[in-house]
């Protein structure tokens, strides 16, 4: 299982880039947030779901997290440099937490849901939790919190209760200017 930190700070695709980080307490949502923007970078980043083909990481884009407080999830909303949303990227995990430096972390428990922005929905890295398994680097309880996160999430997202689509839009423009969170007045 992999830790995985909201920095980012050891991506070596990224040349600049710029992170920031804060708790926040609302109705909607209680947890880190997170923005981390792209400056420069070596090579742009492109995945491919299904017949569609995405570029994810480039010069102007920017990824705002969310960590869900007491969640086994971690939810990226990927915007392009006109800000246009590109995808959610739903990352299972075990337990999340934040550094002494306040950097927002999680333990990757392999499965990943992808939503992109045409609505078309992907259940990742089956076969990665199942390897896992089969080398003892999770237990069975992992395993099965996993499957029932995944479960969980699909059916929310197919129920359209899944508030993350919406929020991230909304706060992608309200709380963010330049890269960088609004200073309060």
């Amino acid at each position: 299982m992999k830790r995985k930190f909201g920095d980012r700070a050891n991506w070596r695709r990224i040349t600049r880039r710029h992170f920031t980080s804060r708790y926040v307490e609302c109705e909607q949502f209680t947890g880190y947030l997170t923005l981390y923007t792209i400056y420069g970078l070596k090579e742009p980043l492109w995945k491919t779901y299904g017949q569609h083909t995405y570029r994810i990481a480039d010069r102007g884009y920017s990824w705002l997290q969310y960590y869900p407080k007491d969640s086994h999830f971690i939810v990226t909303a990927m915007f392009d440099d006109k800000r246009n949303i590109v995808q959610w990227y739903i990352d299972i995990c075990k337990k999340q937490g934040v550094t002494d430096q306040g950097v927002p972390w999680f333990d990757d428990l392999y499965l990943d849901v992808v939503v992109v922005k045409n609505g078309e929905v992907f259940l990742l890295d089956e076969d990665e939790l199942e390897d896992a398994l089969r080398r003892n680097d999770i237990t069975r309880d992992d395993y099965r919190l996993a499957k029932v996160t995944a479960r969980g999430l699909l059916r929310a997202i197919d129920a359209h209760e899944f508030p993350y689509f919406m929020m991230s839009l909304k706060h992608r423009d309200q709380l963010f200017h330049n890269g960088e969170f609004r200073r309060n007045k």
